[in-house]
């Protein structure tokens, strides 16, 4: 693969990682729900796997060190040219970097931080690993939307720190903005105000496509998860929102086209 091939325009959302307490267990989960095969990743973090999909990289999953209690949630990170550089932005804009700038192995470099209203986001600088490999097939990430009280202030920072363009709907009751790179939709920022779930507050919200969303939702329950949105239709397909068993959430998506949630 050549380097040009290789490079994901910054501020791409290039890869999703889960960080838990029982990483074997969790890896159990998903090899059910998403046919995931799993191979060690660099493990500079801790104990981390990456799963696969027909030998193609799709997520990773690490481990928490025992002593450690932080929020179990998919972080979404965005694609970076330089992981250093976006830290001094991230700071300068009014974000907090709370890990890194850090060399995973050969892999990259990466940063994880929080955005100015608490929203925690990885930003990754790909060497070896650019990020996911394979893209809208189940089991696969297809889309990546900040769920935050609203989108106004938060939009600046995304749009300083990564060079977004955004396309705002224009509605009194719904706040929603399209981040676009290339002219492309790439994600979204929602803001739903006090619909905000107090027990989480602002977050990344990761999309992953599966075949049949109703006999996917019945299939994180069996599990061991659960599911907090039944299946339902939207603007681009049916979904549904759910939890692994150890809380982390996520939304599964049946695409009605090549269309994003």
């Amino acid at each position: 693969m050549t380097e040009a091939a290789a490079r994901r325009t910054p501020g791409t959302p290039c890869w999703v990682s889960l960080i838990v307490h029982g990483l074997s267990a969790t890896q159990e989960f998903y090899r059910a729900l998403f046919g995931w095969e799993f191979r060690p990743g660099p493990d500079q973090l801790g104990p981390y796997v990456r799963g696969l999909l027909d030998g193609k990289e799709v997520a990773g999953i690490g481990q928490l060190p025992p002593d450690r209690h932080l929020p179990i949630a998919w972080t979404t990170y965005l694609a970076t040219d330089d992981a250093d550089l976006t830290a001094e932005a991230i700071r300068s804009c009014g974000g907090t970097v709370a890990v890194g700038p850090l060399d995973a192995g050969e892999a990259g470099r990466l940063v994880i931080a929080s955005d100015p209203g608490g929203a925690v986001f990885g930003a990754w600088q790909g060497s070896e690993h650019i990020g996911t490999m394979t893209a809208g097939v189940p089991g696969t990430p297809v889309w990546n939307e900040l769920v935050t009280r609203e989108t106004s202030m938060v939009a600046k920072f995304y749009q300083t720190v990564f060079g977004y363009e955004t396309e705002a709907v224009v509605s009194a009751d719904f706040d929603y903005q399209t981040l676009h790179l290339d002219g492309r939709p790439v994600a979204a920022l929602h803001g739903v105000g006090q619909s905000l779930p107090r027990d989480r507050g602002p977050h990344w919200m990761t999309y992953f496509e599966v075949a049949d969303v109703d006999e996917s939702a019945a299939r994180v329950v069996e599990l061991g998860g659960h599911i907090l949105q039944p299946p339902r239709e939207g603007a681009s397909g049916r979904l549904a929102t759910v939890a692994d068993p150890e809380g982390a959430i996520f939304t599964i998506v049946r695409s009605s086209s090549d269309e994003r949630p």
